[in-house]
């Protein structure tokens, strides 16, 4: 086989692909096979139907077909290696030349991830946050501690901000109930908004026993529709919380005295702070490449997508938010590009202990045990997918070591904390 590559576009190439007809000869032999299991003809058992009968009968023309439709593949990946392309498209295969028992010929045009000129990354330095708490953050982390402790007490009164109530609810759709639309006994907190669209509103002056119809999407309702819910308050309920004390830090934590609570406090408040610091940098690091290094576009890989993500919402006439959508699937696939740019850069190669440690991480994320977690992402064929995310995290932590990092005040910012340590192995009897 010869094969030649020809750039068209910094996203695009053309592969020119020569073969000698003999490097045919096991896919015509397999065609021969196919077409011989699958034709019936009097006197021959399948599969047993001689060449010549198969010519004759079908055509040598249909068996030269299966046979290089089957051949194409195996010499385009070929080429592909031999030429290092990085294909992210789907490929564009023209038959330019097929003489029988001769040579075929063929070309490929695909789209590639373009070539990224990354820059001297000990040159860059970005600027973080400073670590700073206040007795303010450690204020609100005490007095969350003391919510987990409270106790919640019924009382006579209207419902209002900041009240603990118990409610059912009932949704209806063009007034008949929906599936799994109704629950009786939901305590909620009035004004924390975690539950249905105007609910705090409506729950806002409500009496015991009263009862209340409101509009509100629902989940799993498409955009723009809107659901009725009714809701009925039961009980109200205030929270009485502890009173602020050593023996409060003794009942809610480790510690004998409330100074050393929140002293500890302080420490953890302090960590979360630093990790968020790298975790801006890591941010503002991408954002800078992005923003300053040319990262071209297959545009139609961004058609795909976006027809893909607008057909899911049933929205391919929305022009508005088609616009939107190209701009995140450009952002998105430039960030991929840049990424995995840097991961050939330096070399960035993922252990089966770093693999491990994403995987256990990611399955408590979704409640699940690792193993099943690694058999669903095995069956979706995510395990490629995987490997990249902890190859990308792992070169951005690379090289933000060879950053300037500082924060606000002009202090530097170690991040070595970022990058994934190698595991050292017990030793073995």
């Amino acid at each position: 086989m010869k094969s030649a590559v020809e750039k068209l576009s910094p996203t695009r190439v053309k592969l020119t692909i020569d073969l000698e007809f003999t490097e045919l000869a096991p896919h015509i032999k397999d065609a021969y096979q196919s077409i011989s299991e699958k034709i019936v003809i009097p006197g021959f058992r399948k599969g047993k139907v001689p060449q010549a009968m198969i010519d004759q009968r079908v055509g040598r023309g249909s068996v030269l077909d299966e046979a290089i439709n089957a051949a194409l593949p195996v010499f385009y990946s070929q080429a592909v290696r031999e030429h290092e392309v990085l294909v992210v498209g789907r490929p564009n295969v023209d038959i330019t030349e097929l003489e029988d028992n001769k040579k075929v010929a063929f070309t490929v045009e695909v789209e590639v991830r373009p070539e990224i000129e990354l820059p001297d990354f000990s040159k860059i330095s970005v600027k973080v946050d400073d670590v700073a708490v206040t007795e303010k953050d450690i204020e609100e982390q005490v007095d969350s501690l003391r919510a987990r402790f409270g106790t919640l007490t019924a009382v006579e009164k209207d419902a209002a901000t900041g009240d603990f109530v118990s409610i059912d609810l009932v949704a209806k759709v063009d007034g008949k109930e929906i599936e799994g639309g109704s629950a009786n006994g939901i305590s909620y907190e009035v004004g924390s908004g975690k539950m249905i669209e105007g609910l705090d509103e409506v729950l806002v002056g409500l009496k015991v026993e009263d009862q209340k119809t409101f509009n509100a999407p629902l989940v799993g309702m498409a955009e723009g529709e809107i659901g009725e819910v009714t809701v009925t308050l039961k009980a109200v309920k205030t929270r009485e919380l502890p009173e602020l004390n050593d023996e409060f830090a003794k009942l809610a934590s480790e510690f004998d005295t409330l100074t050393e609570l929140r002293a500890d406090v302080s420490e953890r408040l302090t960590r979360l702070k630093s990790m968020e610091q790298g975790a801006q940098a890591r941010d503002l690091l991408v954002q800078q490449l992005l923003d300053t290094l040319e990262i071209p576009i297959p545009e139609g890989i961004v058609e795909e997508e976006v027809t893909a993500h607008l057909e899911k919402e049933n929205r391919l006439d929305d022009t508005a938010h088609r616009a939107e959508v190209i701009e995140e699937v450009k952002k998105s696939l430039a960030t991929e590009f840049l990424l995995d740019a840097i991961v050939r850069a330096e070399n960035v190669q993922v252990s089966e202990a770093e693999l491990t440690e994403y995987l256990i991480r990611s399955s408590a994320r979704y409640g699940m045990a690792p193993e099943q977690f690694v058999q669903e992402i095995s069956k979706s064929g995510q395990i490629t997918s995987v490997v990249a995310d902890v190859s990308r995290t792992k070169a951005l932590a690379v090289v933000l070591e060879q950053v300037a990092v500082e924060d606000a005040s002009g202090r530097k910012v170690d991040l070595e904390a970022l990058r994934p340590k190698p595991e050292i192995a017990e030793p073995t009897e």
